[in-house]
């Protein structure tokens, strides 16, 4: 079987779980990386046969979306070509983890494709949203990376389709342990914002992970970290707390760890107020956006002693499995059946 499998590089999460879910896909053929995406931190370990600047989120200093910067990287024609190049109707199977140049493809050249991941859990009305829906947020997770086919990842099985985190290895064989210090990564937020707010609070170290420190850099009650994978995970496992961003991987492995968990969703970026929700359900206390009244809501927080936490029903073998036995994707049928009229229209 030939696979061509498409990772979004808007962020880490995506590229985090690709290099834990590719060992598996392989099991099934071969497998070709399409990596789109310029504003991640990670590198994916694994051979990358096409690559593109694809459509990236870019962020403010403090917490927001930088629109600037996103419009900036949009140039119709390049995209137009991409599509129209990407070969996927080449493979047996296109699975697609929120990447629109893909969909695209798929949709121009009426192939197949399953939307895997996170974002795919949206599709269900079942999943937590915030109490104000945003329609333009609601376009996009249902629009942007269309499919033939949805598998879902989230907190808990919220649908039927809905499957649990992917946690990585290292993750799920390590042995939690409490140092006492508080894990933070926060990326839409500068170093210098971060400081402002964490080094009143003596009392409390820190580990930061930033994408502007080339070197660990002490700094008072806070150790600057560059961003790497075996860092991260290092840092996850032997700390107290972790405040983050309301995103899917990180929130998902603390509460697989049992750790105390904060988060700040991104402004702007609506699936974290949605995912911010579904946490919010879960005991998880997240904040609007980290400021002067952080330290008031901080440390009453960490006196607490509830935590809580994932259980997970599926392993990462067995959510591929499901994967590749629920969909068997056919090149054969009417426009009709592969996409939603409303789609060409």
């Amino acid at each position: 079987m030939k696979i061509f499998y498409a990772v979004q590089a808007t962020g880490n999460g995506h590229i985090s779980r690709a290099m834990e879910l590719l060992p598996y896909f392989q099991r099934y053929g071969k497998v070709d990386i399409f990596l789109s995406g310029a504003n991640n931190s990670l590198q994916l370990d694994a051979s990358v046969k096409y690559r593109s600047k694809g459509l990236s989120l870019f962020y403010t200093s403090s917490g927001g979306l930088n629109y600037w910067e996103i419009g900036k990287q949009i140039a119709p024609l390049r995209l137009w070509r991409e599509v129209r190049d990407l070969p996927v109707e080449k493979y047996d199977l296109v699975i697609n983890d929120f990447e629109c140049l893909t969909s695209l493809a798929c949709m121009y050249k009426r192939v197949p494709s399953v939307n895997f991941g996170h974002q795919a859990s949206f599709i269900s009305p079942k999943v937590p949203r915030p109490e104000k829906r945003e329609w333009m947020g609601e376009w996009i997770l249902r629009n942007y990376a269309r499919a033939t086919q949805y598998v879902g990842l989230h907190f808990k099985q919220y649908d039927d389709f809905i499957l649990p985190p992917v946690i990585k290895r290292d993750i799920l064989q390590a042995e939690p342990q409490d140092k006492g210090y508080v894990t933070v990564y926060l990326s839409s937020y500068n170093d210098a914002t971060v400081r402002r707010y964490l080094q009143p609070l003596k009392e409390f170290t820190f580990q930061v992970f930033s994408k502007e420190v080339q070197r660990p850099t002490q700094d008072g009650n806070i150790l600057f970290l560059p961003v790497n994978k075996a860092a991260f995970n290092k840092s996850l496992i032997s700390c107290k707390a972790i405040l983050t961003g309301a995103g899917f991987e990180a929130p998902a492995e603390a509460l697989y760890l049992g750790k105390k968990l904060m988060v700040i969703p991104i402004r702007g970026q609506y699936e974290q107020s949605c995912n911010a929700a579904a946490l919010q359900k879960m005991g998880v206390p997240v904040l609007k956006t980290l400021d002067a009244g952080f330290a008031g809501v901080f440390r009453p927080w960490m006196e607490l002693r509830r935590k809580p936490c994932l259980h997970l029903d599926y392993s990462t073998e067995a959510i591929v499995s499901y994967l590749m036995h629920h969909c068997h994707l056919e090149k054969e049928g009417t426009l009709d059946m592969l996409y939603p009229e409303a789609v060409f229209n």
